[in-house]
């Protein structure tokens, strides 16, 4: 528990067997120097693996849920939908890219009063070829965008970040692939919540990324983001509402 606060995590995960038991015992280990444990419960949302991201996440001491339809959002949600009650949830990526020991520096954002506390990758450190061309011209396209129709300042739409649980249940996200991260970041925008970005370091990440690692996989995640910014902007028009309710 974080000065009060149960923090529990998410981690989506995709054959991330190298690296998701570096991820877990990192976050595990959160506050052990002071005797005072900061995460309390782990929710890892194995989605559609076929290697041992299962095994080695639960031997970690994670719990482990499926979900075969592919998707970084409906990872998210499902992992969300099995969350023990808490105040504050935490969102890490499993491929060890994540520089766990700032997730310190989230939770003191929410605990001193954010809704949304960002890891900005793009305002902290980082490793050479630990984001690829494409990464970093698409947050900053998303990040113009975002400027350009709400007025707000963005600088990344990295997966680290932490948000209140009440602030999470009032976007009802819907999301289930790559768009995930930009609709939460607009609406809580929309819906004037407490926003701030710290700067996180980026790490290579372990294995082969199944988004900027290819070529499909960096324009289906160009195409889903902009598809969202353009469905936040413009959903009056077409009568969009969410679908789907994890919380």
């Amino acid at each position: 528990m974080y000065k009060g606060l149960r923090v529990s995590v998410v981690i989506p995960a995709l054959n991330e067997e190298l690296a998701i038991g570096k991820v877990i015992d990192a976050l595990w280990q959160l506050g052990a120097k002071e005797s005072e444990a900061i995460i309390d419960s782990i929710v890892v949302c194995d989605n559609g693996s076929t290697d041992q991201t299962a095994a080695f996440a639960s031997f970690c001491g994670a719990v482990v849920v499926s979900q075969p339809i592919a998707g970084y959002g409906i990872a998210c949600l499902t992992a969300i939908s099995h969350l023990p009650e808490c105040d504050v949830v935490l969102f890490v990526d499993g491929d060890n890219s994540c520089d766990i020991l700032q997730a310190t520096t989230l939770l003191e954002g929410v605990y001193s009063g954010d809704d949304l506390a960002i890891g900005s990758r793009t305002l902290g450190f980082r490793d050479p070829g630990a984001l690829t061309i494409p990464q970093r011209f698409g947050n900053w396209f998303a990040a113009l965008l975002i400027h350009f129709f709400w007025g707000h300042k963005v600088t990344d739409l990295g997966p680290f970040r932490a948000i209140r649980t009440r602030a999470l249940q009032q976007l009802h996200m819907q999301d289930q692939a790559f768009g995930w991260t930009v609709e939460m970041q607009v609406k809580a925008i929309i819906k004037g919540l407490r926003i701030n970005e710290y700067a996180v370091n980026s790490k290579v990440r372990i294995g082969t990324s199944k988004i900027s690692g290819t070529i499909k996989g960096s324009v289906s995640a160009g195409i889903g983001i902009l598809s969202m910014i353009a469905t936040l902007k413009f959903s009056h028009y077409f009568n969009w509402r969410p679908v789907t309710k994890y919380l």
